[in-house]
Order: structure tokens, then C-alpha cells, then sequence
């Protein structure tokens, strides 16, 4: 999943000046107002307020962002100069309030930037960023805006209560975070940090769906691709002609580091070769190097670090999350290295072992081998392969019987969709949200197919967030990267696919379900440490078995799937499980480590690609047959979004998850009444509360139970 896109600049920090931001004339230069007939310059008229992408042009959104940004800037404007005494109305509220124009134009902006971007917003993008950076930079700096917010947080935050309590305290925390104490000098250089970051993960962003989609591997003949299905081989068939056929089939690489497809294909040297061009993707191997940027990224991360008085970035992150320090980060991490490791190394050994039985005892078990022999030994052990439940996981079907109906069953939730309401792309559908009382609660949008304008990955996000102080009803969208059949035939999806539909609708039903007064505090506006919990726990819905045989269907005949296919694929689920857990850990350790060094520790480009295995040596990762989930050079989470020293949030936040999935297994996992109590105290509760105490009041516990991980993933 992305950033979240959140209210107020300071509240989101840096990550998400990516996201909204700055100044610069709107000047007509004597042609007419740029804007005239601009259809967002006013909020849609479709219901719930929905984008109009039927009228809205690519050209409309960067004129309409520097409207909303200078609008932003004259409110602001406004509650500086207020003569009055600063009060909460009048300061915090006032904040609040401003600024529509632009989220408004932002929050559909960037999702057309990450799903759907075309050269005319690449280039509107790369105008817009350092706008909105100096927008930021101005309120963040803003001394006397600050003193108006310390003010009433000095003098009214006792009297405060509820959600007013806590969006004072998110406002002024924001306001530090950003460096509002700090003596002037300190300022201009945290502004200028602010600035060239800004710039730096802009281009990260730009480079990395460039090099992932020039490492893909061409292939000359049918015969090379021996060991896929004829419904893949049509998929490379498929990409190669939508990337200008320089060869008759086309291996797209996808954003991690081992790519599925390596499960099936008998020849190892094309193996081999889509394996190197996922890894070296972006690291000087090849046409790209974003090494030169990472480095000057983690320079400066730790720079403004320092000048906020800690030690580290990773220091200075984790001060506003749930684990609060990287003490307990790592103790929770080697607790996980402490069981993992051995059961790594059995795994790999069974892995070779199995391999020499058909290619001789000389055979040395590759990282792109892995995956294939893994497959092999899977369907001898459990007859089973990936491949033989495909049929039973239409997409469609998966949607409406499984997402939906595990939604209905929890949460008393149902789904209209709706023709009527424009999308971005014809591939994506639009669907009503019912509550439980029969009222219309949300619009949620769907964009599951992937195409060379979309960066690679899952997420979710919203057009509009809810806000019952702005009237506001939630606009959420979900997009994922599946590979679309040809017209005419039935999308089938891996087990591995239906698991992230159900993930990114565990967060969509956390913007949805979201019941705020204030939109910054609304939906999943969390610590990035929690906002992952949801999302995973939804996951179990998936196997739950009711909502299971609903949704495993045959899609030519209708038939559930058999008893026994289905017990060999969920037993098959814990099989060789360490690697998942493995490629995680390695991509979290290597997060930290960048954000772990002072400025003056911080490698050299050409010293980055060492750094990185030296760190992974250090705390017992290091292991060839189980590289990161992604390797620094093209580690989007860090380096162009919002996870920087944050990717152990998804293992944390897993911990969480299955807690409250244990919950729900012992207390019935379909129970309306305990739906109603997971959707009462935590989903509809945003960043209103405290996250612990949210976590206790709906599990009882004091305190999350890590060992239940390791239980659930088999180990």
C-alpha cells in the first residue's frame, strides 16, 4: 500500500509533500484565467462528490493545484493576522477548515499519478512537487502561525476533550516534528533538506517504473517458455505487443525481488535471466542507478534527524509511531531472526536436496531456482500446484462472493455497483456502500489490472475522506497489479492475488467505515505501524470457510472447489514459509540500517550496493537463497514513499492482525457482534485514540503476543 494522503501538511511530515504542496503564480500572462471552465475548481456534483473524470482533463490539474495552493496560502494568511486572541475556534478549527481546493485536487491528482500516469501528468507532477514542498516548508516555518498554535495548545489544551483534545495535539505535533522549535539557522537548513528530499524521492519515483519496465526479458520463442500455462504464455504474449513487440513474448518484472512466474519456467537459463534483471533493475547494471540518490536521501534523512536533536532518522521516525524506539523495533525483530533461522537453512537444504535428485548431486541450489524446485516438491508433496486452483478464483467472482460477502457477513455491508459514475480507466468499476441501516455510506472504486502506466504494487487511498464536521461522506479506491486475460476470457487469480484483494479492502473498510468528526483524524490517518493491521487481518477472511465456499467456484462450471483440493492448498499454505518471512525481515533490517547511521556514516553511491550486505551480515540475514523483498536500489516503500525506518511495520502490524483474528476464530468469525465491536472500536475510530488502548478494547489484551506470528505463518 502508498501514503496515505492526509489532511494537513504538517501532520503528514515530508513523505507527504510528495503529495500536496506550494506557491507559484496563477498569472493569466494576459491569455484569460487559466481556469476558466477548469472542473475542479469546484466541487464535482456527483454524488458523495465524486471526481467527474468524465469532464475533468489531464491539462486541469496542475492550473487547479496552484489555485488550491495559493487559496491554502491566503487562508493561512488569514489566521496569522487575526487580531484576536488565538483560541481553538479561530486557530486550530480555521486550520482545519482550510485548504479544500486543494486536497480536494491532490487526492485525485496523485492517484492519477501512481495508477495512471501519462507523460502529461508525469510532467504536471514534476512542476507540482516542489510547489506544494515550498507550501509546506512556508506553513511549517510559519513562526508566527506557531505561536498562535502553542498558544491555545499552552492555555486550551486541558480544557479540550475528545476529538478536539487529540487534533490539537496532532496540529502541534506536527509543528515540532517539522522543526517550529528550532533557532532560525536551523530552520532555513531543515527547509532546504525538506526541499531537496522532495526532489530526490520525486525522482526515485520517476526512475523506478522506468527501469522495472525496461529490466523486462524478451523472448524469442514459444519453446523458452516451456513449464507455463498456455494462459501465460498468452500473457507474455499479451505484454510483448503493448511494449512494441521487440520479441514475440514479453516477462514483465514485477516490483519484488523473486518474481512468480520463476515457479514455472523449465529453462534455467531464463530463469537466470529474469532473476538478474529484477535485481539489478535500477543499481548501475544495467541503464538505471538510483544508488546516487539513495545515498544523498539517507544523507540528508539523517541531517534533518540531527537537527531535530536525535541521533538518527530511525530514531526520529519511530518517536511518532507504536514501537516508539529502535530498541524495541529490534528486539521484536530478533526474536523473529532467533526462530527463523534455523528453519531457513532446513528449508533451503530440503530444497537443493530435493533439486540433485533430478540434476545430480553437483547441482548448487540458485536463488532463481528456488521458487521452481520449491513448486515441484509442493505438488509431490501436497499433488498440488498454484496453477490448479486458478479456476476456481475468478476475479469477479472472488469480488462479489468473497470480498463483499465476507464484508456483508462482518459488518452488515452491501454493494450496488454503479455504471452511472465516471473512472479514469475503462478497466476500473464503481460500487455503492450500504450500511447495515439501509443508508448509503461510501463510494469504493476498483482498478485491478495492471498496464504499463501504473507503478507496480497494491494500495489503497481515498478521493474523499469522511468527515462529519465537513459533511463529508468517504470516495475509496483500491488498486492492484493483476495481469488481465484476453477479451473475452475469465481472469483467473493465484491464491497469493485473492489474499491482496482481501488485504487492500481490509484498509478500504477502514476508510469507509471510519466515523471522525475531523478529516485529519479520519479513516487511516494512523501510525504506520497500525494502519497495516487492518488490512492484514482482513486476510483471514479469505479461508474462513463459509466465505470461502462462496467464492471458490468453478468459472466455467460453478462447482465449489473439491474438499480435497482445497485441504492440499491450505495445507500447502505453511509450506516452506520461512522464505516469506525471510525476504521480509531482510528488507526491514536493511530499511533500518540506512536510517540507523549518523550523516557522517552514510555511504558513498558507489559503496551503497556493500553497505547493504554487510548490514544484512551483521544481524544474521545475509543469506543468497533469500534476498530482501527488495534490495535498496529499488526499495519504493523507503526511498519514494512514506516507510523510511517504517517497513517493520508490516510485520508488527501482522502481529497485531492475527491477534485480532484469534479474537474473532474464538469468538466466531462470521458473528455479527463481534464485527459490530472490531468496527466500533477500531475501524470507524481513526487516529482519534490511542492505538494500544483501541488494540486492548477490542482484544483484552495488555499487549500484543509476537509468538502468535510464528504460529500462523507455520514456524
Amino acid at each position: 500500500m502508498n501514503n496515505k494522503l492526509r489532511k494537513t501538511l504538517l501532520t503528514t511530515g515530508l513523505a507527504s509533500a510528495v503529495m500536496m504542496a506550494s506557491a507559484a503564480s496563477t498569472g493569466n500572462n494576459g491569455k484569460g484565467n487559466v481556469t476558466d471552465g477548469n472542473p475542479l475548481m469546484n466541487k464535482s456534483v456527483l454524488p458523495y462528490g465524486a471526481p467527474d473524470f468524465k469532464i475533468i482533463k489531464e491539462t486541469d490539474y496542475l492550473p487547479a493545484l496552484k489555485v488550491g495552493i495559493e487559496q491554502k496560502r491566503e487562508e493561512i494568511r488569514k489566521i496569522v493576522d487575526n487580531k484576536e486572541k488565538p483560541t481553538f475556534k479561530n486557530t486550530i478549527l480555521a486550520y482545519e477548515m482550510s485548504g479544500h481546493l486543494l486536497e480536494r485536487v491532490s487526492n485525485v491528482f496523485f492517484a492519477l499519478t501512481n495508477a495512471h500516469k501519462t507523460p502529461i501528468l508525469a510532467q504536471a507532477e514534476n512542476e507540482a512537487i516542489p510547489l506544494l514542498t515550498v507550501l509546506e516548508n512556508e506553513i511549517s516555518f510559519n513562526q508566527k502561525f506557531f505561536e498562535r498554535v502553542k498558544y491555545v495548545y499552552d492555555h486550551e489544551r486541558n480544557t479540550l476533550k475528545g476529538e478536539d483534545k487529540k487534533l490539537l495535539d496532532e496540529i502541534y505535533k506536527g509543528f515540532v516534528r517539522s522543526g517550529a522549535l528550532l533557532p532560525a539557522d536551523k530552520k532555513t537548513r531543515m527547509e532546504e533538506i525538506n526541499n531537496r528530499i522532495a526532489t530526490l524521492q520525486q525522482e526515485f519515483g520517476n526512475t523506478l517504473p522506468e527501469a522495472t519496465n525496461e529490466a523486462a526479458v524478451w523472448v524469442e520463442t514459444r519453446e523458452e517458455l516451456a513449464g507455463l500455462s498456455d494462459a501465460d504464455i498468452a500473457q507474455c504474449k499479451k505484454d510483448a505487443e503493448s511494449r512494441g513487440a521487440k520479441a514475440p513474448y514479453c516477462i514483465v518484472i514485477v516490483n519484488t525481488t523473486q518474481q512468480a512466474i520463476l515457479a514455472n519456467l523449465d529453462n534455467r537459463d531464463l530463469r537466470r535471466r529474469v532473476y538478474e534483471a529484477s535485481i539489478h533493475r535500477a543499481d548501475g547494471t544495467g541503464k538505471y542507478n538510483n544508488f546516487p540518490v539513495i545515498a544523498e536521501i539517507a544523507k540528508l534523512r539523517a541531517e534533518k534527524a540531527e537537527l531535530m536533536g536525535y541521533k538518527n532518522y530511525a530514531s526520529y521516525s519511530l518517536d511518532d509511531t507504536m514501537a516508539k524506539n529502535t530498541d524495541n523495533v529490534y528486539a521484536f525483530l530478533k526474536q523473529l531472526i532467533k526462530e527463523y533461522t534455523p528453519k531457513a537453512e532446513a528449508e533451503t537444504k530440503a530444497i537443493e536436496a530435493y533439486a540433485r535428485k533430478t540434476m545430480g548431486k553437483d547441482f548448487t541450489l540458485e536463488p532463481y531456482d528456488r521458487f521452481y524446485y520449491s513448486a515441484k516438491m509442493k505438488k509431490e508433496q501436497f499433488n498440488f500446484s498454484d496453477d490448479e486452483v486458478k479456476p476456481y478464483f475468478d476475479i469477479d467472482t472472488v469480488l462479489f462472493k468473497g470480498v463483499f460477502y465476507a464484508a456483508g457477513k462482518a459488518y452488515g455491508l452491501t454493494f450496488k455497483e454503479r455504471k452511472d459514475l465516471p473512472t479514469y480507466h475503462p478497466d476500473m468499476k464503481v460500487f455503492e456502500v450500504i450500511n447495515n441501516d439501509g443508508k448509503p455510506m461510501a463510494l469504493f472504486y476498483c482498478d485491478y489490472f495492471r498496464r504499463p502506466t501504473k507503478r507496480g504494487g497494491a494500495w489503497m487511498n481515498a478521493f474523499v475522506k469522511q468527515s462529519r464536521q465537513r459533511g463529508q461522506l468517504p470516495v475509496i479506491y483500491n488498486v492492484c497489479n493483476s495481469a488481465k486475460a484476453p477479451e473475452g476470457q475469465p481472469t483467473l487469480l493465484t491464491w497469493d492475488e485473492v489474499t491482496t484483494m482481501f488485504h487492500e479492502f481490509g484498509h478500504a473498510l477502514h476508510g469507509m467505515l471510519s466515523d471522525c468528526h475531523y478529516n485529519t483524524l479520519s479513516g487511516t490517518s494512523v501510525a504506520r505501524d497500525f494502519v497495516e493491521m487492518p488490512s492484514q487481518f482482513n486476510e483471514s477472511f479469505a479461508i474462513v470457510p463459509e466465505i470461502f465456499a462462496n467464492y471458490a467456484k468453478h468459472y466455467q462450471t460453478g462447482k465449489p472447489m473439491p474438499e480435497e483440493l482445497k485441504k492440499k492448498m491450505t495445507e500447502s499454505l505453511n509450506f516452506h514459509t520461512a522464505y516469506a518471512l525471510g525476504e521480509n525481515l531482510a528488507a526491514t533490517c536493511a530499511d533500518l540500517a540506512w536510517h540507523c547511521l549518523a550523516a557522517s556514516q552514510v555511504p558513498t553511491a558507489d559503496k551503497a550496493k556493500d553497505f547493504e550486505a554487510e548490514a544484512l551480515k551483521q544481524i544474521g540475514l545475509l543469506n543468497t537463497q533469500i534476498p530482501p523483498r527488495y534490495h535498496t536500489s529499488y526499495f519504493n516503500h523507503v526511498w519514494g514513499g512514506g516507510y523510511a525506518a517504517g517497513y517493520y511495520s508490516y510485520l508488527w502490524s501482522e502481529v497485531l492482525a492475527v491477534n485480532c483474528a484469534d479474537y474473532f476464530k474464538k469468538h466466531g468469525a462470521l458473528n455479527p457482534a463481534v464485527g459490530q465491536a472490531f468496527r466500533t472500536k477500531i475501524l470507524s475510530r481513526g487516529n482519534t485514540e490511542d492505538l494500544m488502548k483501541m488494540f486492548s478494547d477490542f482484544t483484552g489484551m495488555k499487549s500484543p503476543d509476537a509468538a502468535a506470528l510464528l504460529k500462523a505463518r507455520g514456524l
